[in-house]
């Protein structure tokens, strides 16, 4: 049994599941407005920046916390956005699902990496 094999059968299976359907066309939805290219573009550059300091124990810094709300509230209103950024959680919880999955065979606790 060969583990890389494995591992793309399982990507080609998530791609033949409802998140993912679902979270590609609402992603090509909402990337086809302009505006909503580029404020989500920088919202998700704003939460990985977040995500970053959080991890090496830095708090993000005022200003780009606003900024981020007021995108995010922006983003909220605009329903091709909104409903994409919500298909694109699910699609994330499934892939943290797994990924939780695999961490058990090596012994990783996921949920204890997650928390601060």
């Amino acid at each position: 049994m060969n583990v890389y094999d494995l591992a793309h059968n399982l990507a080609r299976s998530m791609k033949e599941t409802e998140e993912y359907k679902e979270f590609a066309r609402l992603k090509t939805l909402a990337y086809e407005d302009s505006t909503n290219k580029a404020l989500l573009d920088e919202y998700k550059r704003l939460q990985f920046k977040m995500q970053a300091r959080a991890a090496s124990g830095e708090s993000m810094d005022g200003e780009d916390m606003q900024k981020i709300q007021r995108i995010a509230s922006l983003l909220q209103f605009n329903q091709d956005a909104s409903q994409y950024l919500i298909a694109e959680f699910r699609f994330q919880k499934m892939l943290a699902d797994i990924y939780k999955i695999l961490g058990d065979v090596a012994g990783i606790d996921i949920d204890a990496l997650t928390q601060a």
